[in-house]
């Protein structure tokens, strides 16, 4: 692994420069919208990068300090200000903490998720919600996780859900979807709430290409952290899910 590689879903932020990703920061470090982009919501959260595969999930990365979260009607936007990232796992079983500009930032368009998966812990009342994508030749799934008090990600997990319904259901230029998927795909548009220990698909999804090259094969990741007890309601059924085409 390169000293220089940037994990997935975040990298530095420059104001000097333009940001091919379309990701535009004012003075404050607060998100510029685009044109007719339409705030939901701004949080603070702790924020975590993890790759699931069909065995087990592997911790990649994880910012130090709470990260505003904000979200979009077409996308969630993190930003942290502290000056060091966490690499977990470098082959040697530890952290290591590695100097980067004091600003970092990163963002997953409504585009790419797959799935959404909310866990939560009765007794502590902590929770995570994972924002799940497919990716480009590999099986390994980047994650972008989310950490903070369970009631605030079960309504979280609600906002991103009709976020992601609705932006796919009125861009049939940009997401093709089949009928039951726009069915699918309209009950997630509805008020319903996403249960604690449930696994929401998200149809029409297309998948994302790591911004390094390296983290397709970066090796001595950890496990991640130890499961939340789940909740102990009924999972709604998972709905079906269907492979992406490439973007």
């Amino acid at each position: 692994m390169r000293e220089d590689a940037y994990p997935f879903f975040i990298g530095p932020h420059r104001f000097d420069v333009s940001d091919d990703d379309g990701l535009l920061l004012d003075r404050r470090y607060e998100l510029v919208p685009e044109l007719g982009e339409r705030f939901l919501g701004r949080y603070r959260l702790s924020v975590a990068g993890d790759l699931l595969d069909p065995c087990e999930g592997r911790r990649q990365w994880s910012l130090p300090v709470a990260a505003t979260v904000t979200v979009t009607d077409r996308r969630v936007v993190h930003v942290c200000t502290d000056s060091t990232l966490t690499l977990v796992g470098t082959g040697t079983g530890h952290q290591r903490r590695v100097q980067r500009p004091r600003l970092v930032s990163g963002q997953v368009r409504w585009q790419w998720p797959s799935r959404l998966e909310l866990r939560s812990d009765e007794e502590t009342r902590d929770g995570e919600l994972l924002i799940v994508c497919d990716a480009l030749r590999t099986i390994r799934q980047p994650t972008l996780t989310l950490a903070g008090p369970a009631p605030l990600l079960t309504e979280l997990a609600r906002q991103i859900r009709r976020a992601v319904a609705g932006f796919r259901l009125t861009r049939p230029e940009l997401v093709e979807l089949s009928p039951p998927e726009r069915d699918a795909l309209a009950r997630q548009n509805g008020p319903a709430p996403v249960l604690a220990g449930s696994r929401v698909a998200l149809p029409g999804s297309l998948p994302v290409e790591f911004l390094s090259r390296d983290d397709y094969y970066r090796r001595g990741t950890r496990p991640m952290p130890g499961r939340l007890r789940q909740s102990t309601r009924p999972a709604p059924a998972a709905q079906p899910r269907c492979p992406g085409s490439a973007c």
